[in-house]
């Protein structure tokens, strides 16, 4: 039925009006609950593309977009109402630019990328929902697949030196020894075979300077020359060599989103670790290494069922 028709459809008792009440009233409420949701990054492509379509197709209530970056005005001329998502870290600078203008979901940005921009604290206008997995459930997945291990092996710099003392407090409860050494210099092996020597298996953290392209090859010939696995830092690690990781994929990132878009913005939290995830193993690594094949699926939900339980 055309929306200004109107409604002559026959109704028993004389009531023939109330089904066009009904319509009407629904489709007042769905308008009202309609919402703009405006997803920007520095870079459109077909990823982003993709990704845009297929939360419009989780949200078809609500009026979903991409527009780059270079195309938005000022943060604080944009609408109040409208839901920001924002896909990158030049789009998070460009809306550091001012506290004021709408409520802001950061998708997948890491905990690194975010001190850098913010030191400590979260403003109270942005959500930070964050890439690198949650150490604890790292370290639960060591303690999974590994259960002989005690001592786990932390690289780190001057960037990532912060995320130790969460690391060790996540450590402790699982009766872990964390056992960590600087990496300042990426091109002296030292510190790489110091830590090596002194630990049971590598734990990757999300730090693009000491686990990047060019370094990949010397840290996995490195530790499996000393039958030392790695953990993590990402499933793009895991198929280039290491042994096993968590993550959260697309369809896990749109189930988050579409969760924190039927919340009011007030109670969108300041930041959040994907609570839906996947494990990924590689088991060519793992045969190399002798150790017992992973059933990915099976170990991801007994680490869900241990974060879900009181």
């Amino acid at each position: 039925m055309a929306r200004g028709q109107p409604c002559t459809t026959p109704f028993r008792g004389g009531l023939w009006w109330l089904p066009c009440l009904v319509f009407a009233s629904l489709l007042v409420t769905l308008e009202a609950r309609a919402a703009e949701i405006l997803l920007t990054g520095a870079q459109d492509g077909a990823g982003v593309q993709s990704f845009t379509q297929a939360l419009q197709a989780r949200r078809p209530q609500d009026r979903v977009r991409f527009a780059p970056l270079a195309n938005l005005p000022a943060p604080d001329r944009l609408p109040e109402d409208v839901r920001l998502i924002l896909l990158d870290p030049p789009s998070l600078d460009w809306r550091l630019q001012t506290p004021r203008g709408p409520a802001t979901l950061v998708l997948r940005i890491s905990r690194q990328q975010a001190r850098e921009r913010l030191g400590d604290g979260v403003p109270g206008h942005l959500s930070l929902l964050w890439s690198d997995p949650p150490m604890g459930r790292q370290l639960r997945l060591i303690r999974q697949v590994l259960p002989q291990v005690r001592r786990v092996g932390v690289l780190y710099d001057r960037h990532s030196e912060f995320l130790l003392k969460d690391l060790q407090q996540a450590a402790l409860p699982l009766g872990l020894e964390i056992v960590s050494e600087r990496w300042d210099d990426t091109n002296d092996s030292r510190p790489l075979q110091n830590l090596l020597g002194q630990s049971d298996v590598l734990l990757g953290l999300d730090d693009p300077d000491l686990y990047n392209p060019k370094t990949v090859k010397n840290l996995l010939l490195s530790s499996y020359a000393r039958q030392r696995a790695l953990i993590g830092p990402s499933a793009a690690f895991v198929k280039a060599g290491s042994l096993a990781s968590t993550y959260s994929d697309q369809e896990d990132w749109l189930a988050i989103l579409d969760e924190l878009l039927d919340r009011p913005a007030s109670t969108w939290p300041r930041s959040l670790y994907p609570p839906r995830f996947k494990v990924l193993s590689n088991q060519q690594v793992a045969r190399s290494l002798g150790i017992e094949p992973i059933d990915a699926e099976s170990v991801a939900a007994q680490l869900a069922e241990g974060e879900h339980r009181p």
